[in-house]
């Protein structure tokens, strides 16, 4: 296995982004939050990946940020903190955008900014031994890593409240009853129950799902009547695809459309 701290794996149409330090349970340090970063932009510009799929390697998905990055004078980590979080930031904010669905993969523990990071993913899919918890309460701080924008969508404000401020631990039993995860699997079925759910992904119409992402991500901010505009106006932009033809042509003929993301 490589040392880089963060992998990215490509196999055809499936782009994975592994964080690979699974000796500190794939902390967040500095150097791997750089590499996270730079593989989402190599993500972002190959039209080739059709899906996404971030993992951690090892028995967890991530326990958080590197603590030995926050020791020291104030001063000091106000000046560090910085250098692990705006990567990080950049990085989920081009994982949003990208127009494939991107999927977190979670095993083990999934704290702090590990739990972040599944949040912002379009769906997730936990092992049985898979445990959640914000934690950052428990350091003193806030959330980063968008999950005080995440999170309330997914739970409501009053469960958001809960689950920020008492950093409790929840099974991934739980997670699945919250809405923080969309399948709970056993945990020797994790990678091949991610690999069918990527491959039925990449096999779909790449170019609508991104629009149905944008659409879906926009809806809580838009009016009633923005909202149906937006509608209106991917429904448009998809009638120009390769695959919405496809879509078309199979339902008429009567047989499954082989889209190409197009």
């Amino acid at each position: 296995m490589s040392d880089q701290p963060v992998l990215l794996q490509v196999d055809g149409p499936i782009a994975r982004i592994v964080f690979n330090r699974p000796k500190v349970l794939n902390a967040l340090s500095i150097a791997a939050a750089d590499a996270f970063l730079a593989a989402c932009k190599s993500v972002a510009a190959d039209s080739g990946n059709r899906v996404v799929v971030i993992a951690g390697e090892g028995r967890a998905f991530m326990a958080g940020g590197d603590i030995s990055a926050f020791e020291g004078p104030a001063e000091e980590v106000r000046v560090r903190v910085p250098t692990i979080m705006e990567p990080l930031h950049e990085g989920l904010e081009i994982l949003a955008g990208l127009p494939q669905p991107v999927i977190a993969s979670l095993q083990g523990a999934v704290a702090g900014a590990g739990m972040s990071i599944a949040l912002s993913t379009d769906l997730a899919i936990a092992a049985d031994n898979a445990i959640f918890t914000l934690a950052y309460s428990k350091l003193g701080t806030s959330p980063d890593g968008s999950s005080s924008w995440t999170l309330p969508r997914l739970v409501g404000l009053r469960k958001a409240m809960e689950i920020a401020l008492l950093s409790d631990v929840y099974d991934a039993q739980e997670a699945l009853r919250l809405g923080l995860v969309n399948r709970v699997v056993p945990a020797a079925d994790l990678a091949s129950e991610t690999e069918k759910l990527a491959r039925r992904l990449s096999e779909g119409p790449t170019f609508a799902f991104g629009q149905t992402k944008r659409l879906l991500r926009g809806s809580l901010d838009n009016s009633l009547h923005d909202q149906l505009a937006a509608e209106a106006r991917g429904f448009g932009a998809c009638i120009g695809t390769a695959d919405f033809a496809e879509g078309v042509g199979a339902f008429l003929g009567k047989r499954q459309p082989t889209f190409k993301g197009k």
